[in-house]
């Protein structure tokens, strides 16, 4: 590809000059004027070298997924936030709206991630602990009370009882007369993770893949805007992965989800444009450029040569990046905003479609309204005052990053050929192989910065002595007792024939081989509550139990 290739292609691909983007601006410039193109090019470009490196928008997508990138539009500034109860996490979101966020993210209490409802006997001391307590369709709309559904991108950590949660959405949204085809958003419902990772897991793994289809199954019938899994390095890196390990995992995981799709008899090019995947952004800022640039591209051609997907956007790699909450330290934690800063900068260099940025006290509490505005200015700044997002893939062609994008894709299928000779993920995540490469890896880091090899500001070098005051956050032990009444009143007032019913429907249901959503969807509507479903799920399918290894 000659220059005058390169410059041809970018003129059909972003329209002829001069080129206008109205939700940005028509013209970028440096502080100093200098005019900011579209795309750099090498003044005398290699065209073997040109050729490889190909332009955003074009397969396999190395340097991005769209040919505009952040010059069309900027990136969703999606913060986590989930505070106890529904009406507490609703005031959040609206204070972070009002502050500029362009999405939602709900975070939700451990009771409603392993599916228990906030009056259960394990739910006790929990409720509201990590999250919002969500047990009904009520709590569901009291959480996105006065938040139009149909012009806001809601995300949702939800995983094992991920069905259950997208049908109060739905249903939630019913309520507000929104069409639920015009829905934006994502669900996590990347379970295999939980297996190794994460461990809010439920059901074993047969039945939780048949949940994980079925979303996929309804949502390309009914929500084709929604991306219908989150499928998640982020964890996986928490756990103690590295760069490479985080990536191969995730990939061998997404692999195994598609050909759990296949085997239920749903047709590649339906349902691979609502696969969304998350990914960590950590200290190391090239190393994580790399990883990103390297995902795309690994995943274009897993999904061409592997599966034979045909759409383009059945190929593109999309995803959301947060900034690594394992590196936030309890000491000086003014640092952290550094951290955050870079992490974030890393994943802009590389690309991402939405972004979280931690609050600097972290590590200490959950964050107060000051440190989640400092974490959303700090993304605010990268947009608009660091250039970061003036022209795309500002880093292409530099000799280190695309050497170490290559080396990362060379070590990446390494591991998922060697996953692939155990059988696959979940062989490998049966076998323990996954679970025992995580384990190493966080213990050589824990070594590393026990023995000062890994340096961490704060914590082994440039230590001070000092008392750290906290303005936190604190649940209220009433809202346990608050839930548990809500819910009693919801139960007594509610048709209990219709919802034992439902419940025994359900049963019947999930011995067989149906679409479980729409059913979800009609017992919430019903007022059958969360633990009621996962309840009488687990009778028929039992628990996943860990093995030791």
């Amino acid at each position: 590809m000659t220059l005058t290739d390169q410059k041809n292609w970018i003129d059909g691909a972003l329209g002829a000059q001069p080129r206008k983007y109205p939700e940005r601006k028509d013209s970028f410039r440096t502080s100093s004027g200098i005019e900011v193109p579209d795309v750099a090019l090498p003044a005398d470009p290699d065209p073997a070298y040109a050729e490889k490196l190909g332009l955003p928008g074009e397969y396999p997508y190395t340097r991005g997924i769209r040919p505009t990138m952040y010059r069309g539009r900027l990136w969703t500034m999606r913060q986590y936030a989930g505070y106890a109860t529904a009406e507490e996490t609703n005031r959040r979101f609206r204070y972070l709206l009002e502050n500029g966020q362009t999405g939602l993210s709900v975070a939700f209490d451990l009771p409603t991630q392993i599916g228990y409802d906030a009056d259960h006997p394990l739910a006790a001391g929990e409720v509201g602990r990590v999250g919002a307590s969500v047990s009904s369709l009520d709590d569901m709309l009291r959480l996105f009370d006065g938040l139009p559904l149909d012009q806001v991108s809601t995300s949702m950590t939800i995983n094992a009882p991920a069905a259950v949660l997208l049908a109060m959405y739905v249903a939630a949204a019913k309520r507000q007369g929104v069409e639920i085809a015009n829905l934006r958003g994502t669900v996590q419902n990347d379970v295999l993770k939980e297996y190794v990772a994460r461990g809010t897991y439920i059901f074993p793994a047969a039945p939780s893949m048949r949940l994980v289809t079925d979303v996929f199954q309804y949502c390309a019938r009914e929500i084709p805007n929604w991306n219908t899994i989150s499928i998640s390095g982020y964890h996986i890196r928490e756990a103690g992965a590295d760069a490479v390990q985080e990536l191969a995992f995730t990939l061998v995981n997404a692999i195994a989800y598609v050909e759990a799709a296949l085997a239920a008899g749903l047709h590649v090019d339906d349902f691979a444009p609502q696969l969304s995947f998350f990914f960590a952004a950590h200290n190391n800022l090239l190393e994580e450029v790399a990883k990103f640039r390297a995902a795309r591209r690994l995943w274009a051609r897993i999904m061409n040569e592997r599966f034979g997907a045909q759409k383009p956007a059945s190929l593109k790699l999309r995803f959301h990046a947060q900034t690594a909450g394992s590196t936030l330290t309890a000491q000086q934690p003014e640092n952290n905003a550094a951290r955050v800063t870079l992490q974030a900068l890393a994943a802009v260099l590389g690309g991402t479609q939405s972004l979280h940025t931690n609050g600097m006290d972290e590590a200490l509490c959950l964050p107060t309204e000051k440190s989640v505005r400092v974490a959303l200015r700090t993304q605010q700044i990268i947009a608009h005052e660091s250039g970061a997002a003036d022209t795309i893939d500002p880093l292409a062609g530099s000799y280190f990053v695309e050497g170490l994008t290559d080396e990362i894709e060379r070590r990446v299928v390494g591991i998922i050929q060697a996953v692939d000779s155990l059988g696959g993920a979940l062989a490998a995540i049966e076998q323990g192989y996954i679970q025992e490469q995580i384990q190493q890896s966080a213990y050589e880091t824990a070594r590393a910065v026990e023995t000062g090899e890994q340096v961490v500001v704060g914590v082994n070098k440039f230590r001070t002595q000092e008392d750290i005051p906290l303005e936190h956050l604190k649940v209220d032990p009433a809202i346990e007792a608050a839930q548990k009444a809500k819910l009693q009143a919801l139960r007594e007032r509610r048709d209990r024939g219709r919802a034992a019913e439902l419940l025994a429907r359900l049963e019947s249901a999930a011995r067989g081989t149906d679409n479980l959503v729409p059913l979800f969807v009609e017992m919430v509507e019903n007022d059958v509550t969360l633990g009621e479903i996962c309840g009488v799920l687990r009778g028929v399918w039992g628990e996943y139990v860990a093995k030791g290894f």
